[in-house]
């Protein structure tokens, strides 16, 4: 499939537990002739999957970029957990494919509560003191800096994947990496996510050129797609500010890759086509004006 959309790279999700499926993914991306060039890593350089998922790349020969987003903080770990932060007899769906049968309305309640019970999460993730911001970079470049020991051996580099929370927030990321090069580590790269540009807890878009020449020079991935609110799957060109946003980085002169996560979810063929879709009228209207026609799909204003 990525190889007829025309995608000669991809990033795997290997929060996937089943380490046994590992193997089988790296082989099919090399018969299809598809690069791995990243890999979704574990939070923290204890976890025993972590080990597992670098002598996977040791055996196949592979060094993917290792993105690391969210601190294990206060997020719910079993189903259980998560039932008791939603309305008492909401059902609690297991994966995207349990999503995808609920009927509209029920999807559209449960990612609301969803996404309502994680922003109340992400928002006590947040520092109240300098010293708290002081003790929670040390304490993350830290853990950034066990994954990196971890990863040396296995010629693979680390980038910081903006999510959620204080995490998520750019200036926080910038702090990491500056503590990590007192460290004397210079090579910690940042991903950068459109749908994770604006929550309840900041909104990159209102001062997005400032940001960006924060973070330029670490970014070594822009992941494109439509933006309008956080836990709001739309396409590229459906949002009110990426259009901006990628000019933004095009006239900066950045080099690096682009991505597209079929995070709205359905079936990921057309996902991705639309995806694709989306980025190429973004991409004619940055090199001229009007030229990409009316866009695509039905932009979202708020």
């Amino acid at each position: 499939m990525l190889k007829a959309l025309g995608f000669k790279h991809f990033a795997y999700d290997g929060q996937d537990t089943d380490v046994r499926k590992f193997d089988q993914e790296i082989e099919a991306l090399k018969r299809h002739g598809v690069n791995l060039l990243a890999w979704w890593f574990p939070l923290d350089a204890d976890d025993p999957k972590a080990k597992a998922i670098l002598e996977t790349f040791r055996h196949h020969d592979v060094h993917p970029q290792l993105w690391v987003a969210l601190p294990p903080a206060n997020f719910p770990k079993t189903l259980q957990d998560w039932a008791a932060l939603l309305p008492s007899g909401m059902p609690i769906v297991k994966n995207a494919p349990e999503l995808e049968k609920l009927s509209k309305s029920d999807k559209e309640n449960f990612l609301k509560e969803m996404y309502g019970a994680i922003a109340r999460l992400n928002k006590q993730t947040l520092t109240k003191t300098p010293q708290e911001q002081s003790q929670r970079i040390r304490q993350e470049a830290n853990r950034i800096h066990s994954l990196i020991k971890l990863a040396a051996p296995y010629k693979c580099k680390v980038a910081l994947y903006n999510d959620n929370g204080w995490f998520g927030m750019m200036e926080n990321q910038v702090a990491i990496i500056e503590r990590l090069q007192k460290l004397g580590v210079n090579d910690v790269g940042i991903v950068y996510n459109f749908s994770h540009a604006r929550d309840e807890l900041h909104d990159d878009t209102v001062n997005f050129l400032s940001i960006w020449q924060q973070i330029k020079p670490y970014v070594v991935a822009v992941n494109i797609t439509g933006i309008y609110w956080e836990g709001s799957f739309i396409y590229p060109s459906q949002g009110d500010c990426e259009l901006e946003m990628m000019r933004t980085i095009v006239e900066s002169g950045w080099k690096g890759s682009i991505g597209l996560i079929a995070e709205k979810g359905g079936d990921a063929e057309v996902t991705l086509r639309n995806y694709l879709i989306g980025l190429d009228w973004l991409t004619a209207e940055l090199v001229e004006p009007g030229s990409g026609g009316p866009p695509p799909f039905p932009p979202i204003r708020r």
